[in-house]
């Protein structure tokens, strides 16, 4: 799909460097089309071999909150202390808990 000014439409790059962990945003990409995303996130993000995973999202199928939401998007918890387990005791010698 292109946009009114004849650039391809943009694509946001997320690339994740090993199994297991999460996938970054890198950057974007000018792409016609899903396939050509992909090859152009591979040419532009993953040159030297890096990475495991390559995720491309058109840049207008995100969506982001409003700040002037953030209060009721990001109140505090504080009433709720089963969502932050700080009143647990750790057992002696437990690891990666």
């Amino acid at each position: 799909m292109s946009t009114n000014n004849n650039q391809l439409e943009v694509w946001e790059v997320f690339i994740q460097s090993k199994s297991g962990l999460p996938h970054i945003h890198v950057g974007s990409v000018h792409a016609s089309d899903i396939k050509m995303a992909m090859q152009n996130a591979r040419d532009i993000y993953t040159r030297r071999g890096e990475g495991t995973s390559i995720w491309v999202v058109p840049t207008l199928s995100i969506s982001a909150s409003n700040p002037l939401d953030n209060e009721m998007l990001f109140d505090p918890s504080n009433d709720k202390i089963y969502r932050m387990p700080t009143f647990y005791v750790m057992p002696e010698g437990a690891q990666n808990i």
